[in-house]
């Protein structure tokens, strides 16, 4: 069991090296080699389903080491990602037969492959982190592999989350581990008991739902698909986006277990994906960009299950089994859907649904793979989606019956907006019912508007190689027999994957085909009926077109992530930058003469000060005997000057006489000088200081900033 693990994750890995080097001789040989491969995982995988519980450790990896383990959600996961892989790499030949660069293409999925099993079989968040990262980074090729400008820019976005998220994942680890004191899954529920794990969670979340494709971090969904090749949008939007669900699961169930403030959060953040993803989907006009909105509608339900199965607490049973089973669901209808969409692309090498139109008509075997797809992800019942969204609906019916009983406390969300919740749930599933019936339409039932290229379009018979069509048959007949048998199938693989749910017993049977549990999916069925004809019908057809309606600025990439990240915060992390360089510089050559002006100001200040409090509140006055005013000296003098005048006035001046009490004029003069010298004083004092307490700060800011 040891070696069947690790053959899982390093062998895919090993193998793609030898792919490379196969390639570079013949094709042919590759295509095979490759093949031969992906069925060796399938094989291995199913070895670990029937046989699971063995724990892996590979030592000696920054000092943690790698761990695996192998239970039952865990191995029907991988068994899933090998399998869709299997189906994938039998149409892929002919699908890349005029593309270039195909050597780096299987390289790179084969690589991709092992890492998704690594962290699908990780028994440590330090090994889902690893092999979580190797995955995003070898999976960036699979956008880019076009290299048209589009590809490019799609594939700098979907790296930009993928580094950013995982980034912030790494932080969430830092702290959980700091808190915990280990990063063991089957330890966490134990360690984290008791303990403030809300930033390392929000972390942690973030880097998660980064992958899983969650709102508002979705934008690299709907950008991806429409121009990465259709066989690896299958397995980025079936199972890479399950290796985001898989890291929430862990949070939910093992680190905040039945935090009622945490399921709420996610079940807030599962409502708002699931419908905005569904009306994003609504309004594409594009194939494949409608499949990949719908991937973040699907990712929204999914999301709701996980808030419904915190919030439930040991009641949880439901909403457990729901989530895991529409997990499961979603990787096969969008295997299914996208291999369609490969057979449409590489047949009229376009996807915008003004020019496909018709292209589907006479062509029964694709109809009823696509219809296998929309029928199970429409939730209509006998398929498969039925049975994952009726459980998750069931869920969320528990929930308000709890609520209006008492059984459980109110956290974020009264009964009242829980049920609103409850519709928006059945009205995003009458928008998937629209969505796929616009598909449907345009492609099967409609007719080209250009007859030349009607009539090419049925000439092209058969459109896929017959290995392709078994493939892909074969997993179209997956889904109405699951939906058929739920007991026999959907059942038995919920029972083996609840234990890592935390659900801890059985739960009470569903009858999943009474008349209570088929009113949810009639209601969501008669909305898509009217939104498909008002909307789509109505709204988004002008002259017989399919005309996109979407507004551009609600374009949350190019109208704020872009700007922000690309403009913005440039700008201001530059501006810190520049000051933390320059601060000392500038402020050595500012400081001085701040100081200065401010001295100056306090000068004026002061001096008025002091000549106003001289002349009011300090004001002399006159004691007994002493004189009116002046002092002995000038009172002798001014007496001496005035007999002067006196004798002048009577000789010089006698024809102009001048009468001015000199001593009064000196007594001015006297005072006017003392005042004066004693305000001047007091101000060159008084600046003195605040030059000395100015010069100190500035010598302490240059030493602190020398040391730093």
């Amino acid at each position: 069991m040891d070696i069947l693990s690790c053959l899982l994750v390093f062998g895919p890995m090993a193998a793609a090296l030898l792919s490379y080097l196969i390639g570079r001789k013949s094709k042919l040989w590759r295509d095979r080699f490759v093949w031969l491969t992906v069925s060796a995982e399938f094989l291995l995988s199913l070895g670990l389903l029937f046989c699971p519980g063995g724990d892996t450790t590979v030592p000696g990896i920054c000092g943690f080491g790698l761990r695996f383990t192998a239970d039952g959600f865990r191995s029907i996961y991988t068994a899933i990602a090998a399998f869709m892989w299997l189906i994938t790499g039998l149409l892929s030949p002919e699908y890349f037969a005029h593309y270039r660069n195909r050597n780096r293409y299987y390289l790179f999925q084969l690589i991709t492959l092992g890492a998704t099993a690594g962290v699908f079989l990780s028994a440590d968040l330090y090994t889902t982190f690893v092999f979580f990262e190797i995955m995003s980074l070898c999976s960036y090729v699979w956008v880019a592999q076009d290299e048209s400008e589009a590809a490019l820019r799609a594939g700098s976005t979907y790296l930009a989350v993928a580094v950013i998220g995982g980034m912030v994942l790494l932080m969430g680890l830092f702290l959980l581990y700091h808190q915990a004191g280990t990063l063991v899954i089957s330890e966490l529920p134990a360690a984290c008991a008791g303990k403030d794990l809300w930033p390392a969670a929000i972390c942690m979340f973030v880097g998660f739902a980064a992958k899983a494709g969650a709102f508002p971090i979705h934008i690299w969904l709907p950008k991806a698909h429409p121009v990465a090749p259709a066989p690896a949008s299958a397995l980025l939007s079936g199972i890479l986006t399950k290796t985001g669900i898989f890291g929430i699961l862990v949070i939910s169930c093992h680190i905040l277990v039945h935090s009622g403030l945490w399921g709420s959060l996610v079940l807030l953040i599962g409502v708002i994906t699931m419908f905005w993803g569904a009306l994003l989907a609504l309004f594409s006009v594009n194939f494949k960009r409608t499949l990949a909105c719908s991937s973040v509608s699907q990712i929204g339900f999914i999301l709701v299950g996980v808030g419904m199965l915190v919030l439930l607490g040991e009641e949880n049973t439901l909403a457990a089994r729901g989530t895991f089973l529409h997990m499961v669901n979603h990787s096969l209808f969008k295997l299914i859907l996208f291999l369609v969409a490969a057979v449409i692309y590489q047949n009229t090498h376009k996807l915008e649904l003004n020019e496909i139109r018709g292209f589907g008509r006479n062509k029964p075997l694709l109809m009823l793979c696509y219809l296998m797809g929309a029928l199970g992800i429409g939730g209509i019942p006998g398929w498969s989606g039925y049975i994952s969204k009726t459980l998750l609906h069931e869920g969320i019916v528990e929930y308000i019956h709890a609520l209006e009983h008492g059984h459980i406390p109110t956290f974020l969300f009264s009964v009242g907006t829980v049920r609103a919740m409850e519709w928006i749930f059945l009205i995003s599933g009458g928008l998937t019912v629209a969505y796929m019936c616009k598909l449907f339409t345009a492609v099967f039932l409609e007719e080209n508007r250009d007859p030349a290229v009607q009539a090419a379009y049925d000439a092209k018979k058969p459109c896929w190689r017959p290995i392709g069509a078994v493939a892909l048959t074969a997993a179209a007949v997956l889904i109405p027999v699951m939906g058929a048998l739920p007991g026999l199938t959907m059942d038995r693989l919920a029972d083996a994957a609840q234990g890592f749910l935390g659900v801890r017993h059985a739960g009470h049977a569903v009858h999943y085909f009474t008349w209570a549990n088929l009113q949810g999916s009639i209601i969501s069925i008669v909305i898509g009926a009217l939104v498909y004809f008002a909307v789509v019908r109505g709204w988004m057809m002008k002259n017989g077109a399919y005309v996109d309606r979407w507004p551009a600025w609600l374009d949350l990439e190019e109208r704020i992530y872009r700007p922000l990240i690309q403009t913005l915060l440039p700008k201001v992390f530059g501006g810190i930058c520049v000051i933390l360089d320059r601060g000392p510089d500038l402020l050595a050559g500012v400081l001085p003469k701040i100081g200065a002006f401010v001295a100056g100001i306090m000068d004026i200040l002061a001096d008025g000060t002091a000549v106003l409090l001289r002349r009011t509140v300090y004001r002399d006055s006159p004691q007994p005997g002493e004189l009116e005013e002046g002092n002995a000296l000038t009172h002798a003098a001014g007496v001496a000057l005035n007999l002067l005048e006196e004798a002048l006035n009577k000789t010089v001046w006698r024809h102009h006489e001048h009468r001015k009490d000199l001593e009064h004029w000196l007594v001015l003069k006297y005072a006017a000088f003392k005042e004066n010298v004693t305000v001047i004083g007091r101000s060159l004092s008084f600046g003195l200081v605040l030059f000395c307490l100015g010069l100190c700060a500035t010598l302490i800011y240059l030493l602190i900033a020398s040391l730093l």
